[in-house]
Formats: structure tokens, sequence, C-alpha cells
């Protein structure tokens, strides 16, 4: 029997952060604050990796475009204006994944913050409020600049309002 076959067929085991991370993830009633916590916390790690994997895409992707740039130095006028298009499409999709995930870091940060502050059941509850005083600043700073921003800080309110409160099981 070769080693290789046995592994293969057996199932792949998913880590608990993996499950707890999952977009869909349905807690029971009975789940316990740890368990919430934890599911906020997973799903912020899984958020922060993959906007940092965003964030490397677009360096590349503009990188790769400077290159070509650098190798056809006597572009069209046509060539030369979609070039600039695409460098400034990648800038701002950049831009946009930078914002992001500076702001999974500071949902990070603030949620250690309240679980060094804060005891048992309200961890979640005083994360909620931050989160909401610090959407309500960003929305008072600027409509437009922020949406990233905003629209991850709501994403993670999301988060928290899907894991951290037990709920009736709903009919479908």
């Amino acid at each position: 029997m070769n080693l290789d076959d046995e592994i293969s067929n057996e199932p792949l085991e998913v880590g608990s952060d993996e499950l707890l991370s999952d977009n869909n993830l349905r807690l029971p009633e009975s789940a316990n604050i740890l368990v919430r916590v934890c599911a906020v916390q997973a799903w912020l790690t899984r958020r922060y990796q993959e906007t940092t994997l965003e964030v490397g895409e677009a360096a590349l992707a503009l990188q790769e475009l400077a290159q070509a740039s650098e190798k056809l130095p006597r572009w069209r006028r046509r060539e030369r204006q979609e070039q600039e298009a695409g460098l400034s499409q990648i800038q701002h999709r950049l831009t946009e994944a930078q914002q992001r995930l500076h702001t999974y870091e500071e949902a990070q940060i603030l949620l250690e913050e309240c679980i060094d502050h804060t005891s048992g059941e309200r961890v979640l509850v005083e994360y909620y409020l931050v989160l909401e005083d610090l959407v309500e600043c960003v929305r008072q700073e600027s409509a437009s600049g922020h949406i990233p921003r905003l629209q991850a800080l709501t994403d993670v309110q999301h988060r928290v309002e899907r894991v951290g409160v037990p709920h009736e099981e709903e009919d479908e």
C-alpha cells in the first residue's frame, strides 16, 4: 500500500478558525460568548488575509504595467491613454484595498481592547457600540473618500450582528 494513496483518500480536515470565519456561520442560541468572540476574531483574521492578498495582487499588477511601459517607451497616443487609464484603475483598486486592510487591522485592535476592558457577555455589545461610533465618525468626515473604509466597518458590524447575538432559528 502506498502512503501517498492512503493520505490522499482521507477527507481534508477543516480547522476551527476556518469554520468560525465562514460567512454563513450559524451559531446555536446556546453558544458560549467565547465561541462568539472567536468567530468574530477568526472572521476578521480571514478578511485581513484576503485583503492583504488583494493589496499584493494590485501592487503586482501595477508593477507589471510599469515594466511593460518601460519596454515600449514610444507608444502611440491611444495606447498611452489606455495604459494611463489602466494605471489609474489599478492605483484606485490598490488604494481601496489598503484602506480596507487598515480598517480590518483597526477592527482587530478595537476588539482586543474590548476583550481586555470588558468582561463576559458584554464584550461584543461594547465592541458593536465602538464600531457604531467609528462608523458615525467616518460618515461625518467625508462621504466619498472613505467608502471602502465605511464598507469594511459595516461588514464588521454585520458579522458581529450575525454571530454575536443569539437568534431564534429562522423558518425557511
